[in-house]
């Protein structure tokens, strides 16, 4: 266990990314709650954390006993539990009111303790303006899949007390994880320079410049990404790439603006790895 890391972190919302954050506390030896809307919902999530917890321990890249690690969660519908949480990290979708509200509850539960979200792109001042405590509020940025991801992305608002971000940083460094800290703006530098390599990608294919395995393979062998970028935007899911692209493009100007193959792509329901097919076939 790591001196650094919060003693108890509330999560709110257990999907992929949420179970992914619950997942990195608990290996670094934190106590973790996640809260879920229903209790079929918090069941899923411990299965879901269980079973991340499972294949890294078959991986030996868990330090502790999945049962161990098990022992120390709880996953609820009752915010109440949240009481108490030295951190409440939340994981909801990319939704600017969504988030907002589920802060304001986490705030109204555990007054006492440091919000963090884990947007990608949405304004962690714009957020931080419905708090009580908005020098309490951080943006902590983690990337899928977060278990096995180096970078923690901290996003500093303008109201963010200094002291917090040294504390951010040791919580990052205890995960065993390198943080980045970056100002409040637009997109951050991660989904900034993301989503923006994989729009000229996807505009490519529509061109018809080459096919998605080529586009990507060029990233890949020409340029030493682990991943293409539409592979990536597969894997992120398409309709989460096109929301950030919108609010880029609103933000910042049309060169952010979703290419029509995005668009017509999440029309039709292909998500990505999600739903078996995206860009490519899952």
């Amino acid at each position: 266990m790591n001196d650094d890391r919060p003693e108890t972190v509330g999560i709110l919302g257990g999907g992929r990314m949420g179970s992914g954050i619950a997942h990195a506390f608990l290996a670094s030896g934190s106590r973790v709650v996640i809260v879920e809307n229903d209790r079929e919902a918090a069941d899923a999530a411990r299965t879901r954390v269980g079973d991340g917890l499972a294949r890294s321990h078959a991986r030996n890249t868990l330090a502790t006993s999945p049962a161990d690690a098990m022992a120390r969660l709880r996953t609820t519908a009752d915010p109440a539990e949240l009481a108490g949480c030295e951190l409440v990290v939340e994981a909801v979708p990319e939704d600017m009111a969504l988030k907002a509200a589920v802060l304001a509850t986490a705030g109204q539960h555990a007054p006492e303790a440091v919000l963090a979200s884990n947007t990608s792109s949405l304004s962690i001042d714009g957020l931080a303006a419905g708090l009580a405590a908005p020098d309490r509020f951080i943006g902590l940025h983690f990337f899928n899949p977060v278990p096995v991801s180096d970078l923690v992305e901290i996003v500093v608002g303008s109201r963010t007390a200094p002291e917090l971000v040294a504390r951010a940083r040791g919580w990052v460094a205890a995960l065993g994880k390198t943080a980045v800290t970056v100002s409040d703006s637009p997109g951050f530098a991660s989904s900034r320079l993301g989503v923006c390599l994989a729009l000229e990608a996807m505009r490519m294919l529509e061109e018809g410049v080459a096919s998605a395995a080529d586009i990507d393979a060029v990233m890949v062998l020409g340029y030493r990404h682990p991943m293409g970028p539409l592979r990536t935007t597969d894997v992120v899911g398409l309709d989460v790439r096109l929301a950030i692209a919108e609010h880029l493009a609103r933000e910042l100007g049309p060169r952010f603006e979703p290419p029509r193959i995005l668009r017509d792509l999440v029309a039709a329901g292909h998500l990505g790895r999600k739903t078996g097919r995206g860009f490519f076939t899952w």
